[in-house]
This record gives structure tokens, C-alpha cells and sequence, in this order.
């Protein structure tokens, strides 16, 4: 069982940049890759960005291309999400997710095993 807090939301400008962390529970997180997904309301949830589990392969939205960076610290049991030049269309409810030993384009396969429970992400106009 792996359990996942995210932090890091908040109400910001548009511009702006925040970053969010994933944080998990147990011995195995370096066995695991990690994806950023988000929802906005009336919309459905979306795969933002991932990162295999060794660290050597990144997904990302092309709507997020080149303002966002997903990052892991296996030290840290953690996983980032940094988010540079924020729009209001970047609004909604972030959550990150676990997937076992997952690389390549299996990163883009929605379906992952673990979820946390969100954090909120406002960007204002």
C-alpha cells in the first residue's frame, strides 16, 4: 500500500509560479513512477506529466509543455511539480498518482495504481 499527500496549492496570478509536492508513504517509492493529473470543474481529469520510476523518462501535456517540470528526490520520497507562467485555464484539482515500475509510454496510460486527494490550484486572471 502507498499513500500519497500532495501540498503546494493555492490561489495565484496569472504568470505567477508555484510548486507542488507529492509526498509518499513506504520503503518503495523509487519503484514506482509518478504522474501529475488534474480536473477542472465539468471536466474530466487529465494526465499532466509523469515520470518513470527510474527517473529517465518524462511525460507531459502539450498544454503544459515548457512551463511545467516534473521532478522526483527518491531521497525525499517525493515528486514535484513545478509550474511556471500559470493561466487561468490551469485551474483545478491536482492530484498525483503512482504507477509500479512503470517507463516509457506506459506513462501515459491513465491507470494508475495509487491517488492522493488532491490539492487546489487557482490561477486568477
Amino acid at each position: 500500500q502507498v499513500q500519497l499527500v500532495e501540498s503546494g496549492g493555492g490561489l495565484v496570478q496569472t504568470g505567477d509560479s508555484l510548486r507542488l509536492s507529492c509526498t509518499t508513504s513506504g520503503r518503495t517509492f523509487n519503484s514506482y513512477a509518478m504522474g501529475w493529473f488534474r480536473q477542472a470543474p465539468g471536466k474530466e481529469r487529465e494526465l499532466v506529466a509523469a515520470i518513470s520510476y527510474t527517473g529517465g523518462t518524462t511525460y507531459y501535456a502539450d498544454s503544459v509543455k515548457g512551463r511545467f517540470t516534473i521532478s522526483r528526490d527518491n531521497a525525499k520520497n517525493t515528486a514535484y511539480l513545478q509550474m511556471n507562467s500559470l493561466k487561468p485555464e490551469d485551474t483545478a484539482l491536482y492530484y498525483c498518482a503512482a504507477a509500479y515500475r512503470r517507463i516509457g509510454s506506459s506513462l501515459k496510460n491513465p491507470n494508475y495504481d495509487y491517488w492522493g486527494q488532491g490539492t487546489q490550484v487557482t490561477v486568477s486572471s
